[in-house]
């Protein structure tokens, strides 16, 4: 009776295990489609080169288990602001002068609203056209996305949203690598300075830039009583225009800052060059500019 007992306990057991390994091959085996983004708010940044012109960037997904898919696997693609207010209270709470924007609506067009992953391959991706100049480089700017199943694909609950992040840069400065440059120069006619400054690109031949040695401030109204924009044409010829509030006078007549940009070479470096001469003022009070703006790319 004993020995029958163990028979029967034994043979459960094989039943059992039996049971355990075809759930876990099932799990191994099953084609669940996630977006492919970071594991911090599913956030995926795009770095893009200002043109002046629409840019090409890409959503992407991935497919899990033991083998590539046997057919073609489709989901949907639809925009979703949820992720982006998770996103920021998480990052920030209730200080809302730090939250991360939506790109603007004719800042971008989403180009097909599904994903197709071929059979037999891991990976598909849909296009979105980019019109970045004119975004704030003060701003971190996502386009909130989400997966949705319309031809019966199962998608893993975890990463059926992405954060895509659009992030620029141009030939002169870049909203994710250091752009600080030194200033040296002389104000007022006599008065050595020297400084570093923040550039923040704007278009694809426009920075942004503090005048002067004028103490950089991260707030709205600061930016604007201060900034100047510097604009490249095809000739490394710089005019120098206001931002917003402040009033600017460009003087074309110094051989040492003719205001122009170039790079410089030497002993194997490179060196983004600014020369500049100009005059502004800011609550009435007007000062006189010669600096170089310099920062080592190589």
């Amino acid at each position: 009776m004993k020995r029958r007992y163990i028979a029967m306990l034994a043979l459960g057991t094989v039943f059992a295990s039996c049971k355990d390994n075809a759930v876990f091959e099932k799990e191994m085996y099953k084609n669940e489609v996630s977006l492919i983004s970071s594991d911090d708010h599913n956030v995926f940044q795009e770095v893009v080169q200002l043109t002046g012109e629409e840019i090409i960037g890409y959503v992407a997904a991935s497919v899990g288990g033991t083998h590539a898919p046997q057919k073609d696997l489709v989901i949907g693609l639809e925009e979703d602001p949820e992720p982006l207010e998770a996103y920021n209270w998480s990052n920030f709470d209730a200080a809302e002068d730090l939250y991360a924007k939506l790109v603007p609506a004719d800042k971008y067009e989403l180009l097909d609203d599904k994903i197709v992953i071929k059979a037999g391959e891991r990976t598909g991706r849909t296009m979105i056209k980019l019109r970045p100049d004119g975004l704030s480089p003060d701003s971190t700017y996502f386009i909130g996305l989400k997966a949705t199943d319309i031809a019966g694909v199962e998608i893993n609950p975890i990463k059926n949203t992405v954060l895509y992040q659009v992030s620029f840069e141009n030939d002169y400065a870049s909203q994710v690598t250091d752009s600080r440059y030194t200033m040296t120069g002389i104000k007022d006619g006599n008065i050595p300075v020297a400084a570093n400054k923040e550039l923040f690109p704007l278009t694809h031949n426009s920075v942004r830039m503090i005048a002067g040695n004028e103490l950089y401030e991260s707030k709205v109204s600061e930016i604007e009583k201060k900034s100047v924009i510097l604009e490249v044409d095809e000739f490394n010829e710089v005019t120098i225009k206001p931002y917003k509030e402040i009033a600017i006078v460009q003087l074309n007549n110094d051989p040492l800052y003719p205001n122009i940009f170039r790079v410089e070479e030497a002993f194997g470096r490179r060196t983004n060059v600014f020369l500049l001469s100009y005059e502004y003022t800011i609550d009435g009070a007007t000062t006189v500019m010669k600096e170089r703006v310099e920062l080592q790319i190589r």
